[in-house]
């Protein structure tokens, strides 16, 4: 009897489907894209300026430290907890005594307003390298939280309603009357000391 032979399955072209296959999957996937905090780097300064012109007045800047044990100082006032920051934030920025230990106020001229008295506060944030993410993240909140607040309080002044409800222009007024001067420091490691 004669053997029978069994016929393959011609295999080719099963290399060329996978590696369409792939490419298809390639091209049609969104991969997730993380999205960092949002910074405004300041200006680049006017070459003919003179350098001590540069150079911020000691009560305009506080500095909020974060060390290595995650615990917070604003000034030289340590921070019980996080959540105690966004008021000392808010009252160092707006000076609402016009106290002379905190940051001056500058009457500025706003296009669509009129004239406003800008605060010339910075926030000067330091961390140490042994700082936790979280307690890093946690201040970084509350000092935006601070600022969003203080916006908040002028856009229902200006204009009765919250500064999410108002329009892209009217935003950037308020953006102009309540600026987010929020300077960042290299991290420190003060455990090689």
């Amino acid at each position: 009897m004669a053997s029978k032979k069994t016929p393959e399955i011609n295999s080719s072209s099963t290399a060329d489907i996978a590696f369409l296959l792939l490419c298809y999957f390639l091209m049609t996937t969104t991969m997730g894209s993380q999205t960092g905090l949002q910074r405004r780097l300041p200006p680049m300064p006017d070459p003919n300026q003179k350098q001590e012109d540069q150079k911020a007045k000691r009560r305009n800047i506080i500095i909020v430290k974060i060390n290595s044990a995650d615990r917070i100082f604003a000034g030289n006032e340590p921070i019980s907890d996080v959540r105690f920051l966004k008021d000392k934030i808010k009252e160092f920025i707006s000076n609402p005594s016009d106290s002379e230990t905190l940051p001056e106020k500058q009457e500025t001229e706003i296009e669509g307003y009129g004239v406003a008295k800008v605060s010339k506060g910075v926030i000067s944030l330091q961390n140490d390298r042994g700082t936790s993410y979280q307690a890093y993240i946690a201040v970084q909140n509350e000092l935006v939280k601070a600022v969003n607040e203080l916006r908040d309080e002028f856009s229902m002044q200006w204009r009765g309603k919250k500064y999410a409800k108002l329009s892209e222009e009217e935003q950037e007024i308020v953006r102009k009357a309540v600026p987010q001067n929020i300077s960042e420091a290299e991290p420190k490691d003060v455990s090689k000391k």
